[in-house]
């Protein structure tokens, strides 16, 4: 070890010390930066590859313990920013400018909860400091807008230099939205057929001010249908998240979804089992298995993917929803709310993890 303390010699000690999820040196995936020295102070940057790293404080730690071992060292800062990496895709889709990585969740069946589990991951991911967006590609039922506390928001409409239109999203709670429910009326049904949907699905990617996004979360319909071809023939997926409750009858239907995907090239990020079990608000301790028990685990490794998380369902979810205040900042330390926090973060670990590998 270089009795000298210098830039070098910091990078020479950190460079063993690597990113549990890549499990690459730091120094090798120029996750470390700006290395200053101030007589015994050292300072640096790490760059996460995601702002909802979950394993963010393990990784300084190491660094510091490591740095400390040098001779002469009396303290050691670690500046701890994020860069999310911009998934790649199916080189056949076209991107949309400055979104780094489209993320579809979705579910075979109606009624699992997957509009209550997308937002909350978006406005989760939103927490960690990432650049989040939600695409509510539900036409017939956008559900998005009550979800966020925007029902009664306006969206802009401008004309482009192309003589086209331009939707500038609504914003609450860290993440912009866009949303059939903006365009319509409260009780105004949309009774379209394929191409007037695969038209309007295209305008909210294509034709949105979306900005800068680290992640582009997009609200599927239930089923396997025009909206999902619609997602996957157009844009460059980084994954895809199947929502299941753990009843039968809604299994069978996700392996449809799931098998969908990955027949239009789409890597499946994981299944979440929703409503997992019931906590009563007046017995928190007790747990009740209203829909089964185990269905999206034993699913998850007939499959072969992952099982990302497991949400209970709680009272104060469904009231978050309806009230338009997602149950991650209405009741953070509430089971559902740590569920969906855990959920997110594992979702962009993986998400990292693919676009570097």
């Amino acid at each position: 070890m270089p009795d000298l303390l210098d830039s070098r010699s910091v990078l020479e000690v950190l460079r063993p010390v690597q990113d549990p999820e890549l499990r690459k040196s730091l120094v090798e995936l120029n996750m470390i930066r700006n290395v200053k020295i101030d007589k015994g102070s050292v300072s640096f940057t790490l760059v996460l590859t995601t702002p909802a790293c979950p394993l963010r404080e393990f990784i300084v730690e190491d660094c510091q313990r490591a740095v400390k071992k040098l001779p002469g060292v009396t303290d050691v800062m670690v500046d701890v920013t994020a860069e999310t990496p911009q998934q790649k895709g199916l080189p056949d889709r076209i991107g949309i400018t400055g979104v780094k990585n489209i993320l579809a969740i979705s579910s075979g069946k109606g009624g699992v909860g997957k509009s209550t589990v997308a937002v909350n991951i978006a406005v989760a991911l939103a927490q960690t400091g990432a650049k989040v967006g939600l695409l509510d590609a539900d036409i017939y039922g956008p559900n998005a807008p009550t979800m966020l506390g925007l029902f009664d928001a306006q969206i802009m409409v401008r004309p482009n230099s192309s003589n086209g239109e331009i939707l500038e999203p609504a914003f609450n709670h860290g993440v912009k939205l866009v949303s059939m429910g903006f365009l319509i009326d409260r009780d105004q049904p949309v009774i379209w057929r394929g191409p007037m949907l695969n038209g309007v699905i295209r305008q909210f990617l294509y034709q949105v001010e979306w900005g800068e996004l680290d992640y582009l979360i997009v609200d599927l319909p239930p089923g396997t249908g025009d909206a999902q071809l619609t997602m996957t023939q157009a844009v460059p997926m980084a994954g895809a998240v199947i929502v299941t409750t753990p009843q039968t009858v809604a299994l069978l239907d996700s392996r449809k979804g799931l098998r969908m995907f990955q027949q239009m090239g789409v890597p499946i990020l994981g299944i979440v089992e929703n409503m997992s079990y019931f906590i009563p608000p007046d017995m928190p301790d007790k747990q009740y298995d209203i829909f089964g028990s185990g269905g999206g685990e034993k699913t998850a490794a007939e499959l072969g993917v992952p099982l990302l998380g497991c949400v209970p369902l709680e009272i104060s979810l469904r009231q978050g929803g309806d009230r338009g205040l997602p149950i991650v900042i209405a009741e953070p330390d509430s089971a559902s709310a740590k569920a969906l926090k855990a959920i997110a973060s594992t979702i962009a670990g993986k998400v990292s993890v693919a676009a570097l590998t």
